[in-house]
């Protein structure tokens, strides 16, 4: 299920400088998370949002999670 929803993040060079954007839409992954940091429910962004799907906020979360979950390797 991960990955399924990991794909849908997607990379375009010529699209919003690179940045990861949801199923190709000019919406940057961001985007979704600034407004839930900002406090608005999955159901508001939604609203606000309304290309975009329960799935794609999930996937904005799990790939977020998987940038910050790196192993650190201590020096000896």
């Amino acid at each position: 299920m991960n990955q399924e929803l990991l794909q849908r993040i997607t990379f375009n060079p010529s699209q919003c400088g690179g940045k990861p954007c949801i199923r190709g839409l000019r919406i940057r992954v961001s985007d979704v998370l600034t407004l839930m940091a900002s406090g608005l429910s999955k159901e508001g962004i939604l609203e606000e949002m309304i290309d975009l799907e329960e799935l794609d906020i999930q996937a904005c979360l799990l790939f977020a999670a998987s940038k910050i979950d790196h192993p650190v390797i201590k020096a000896a």
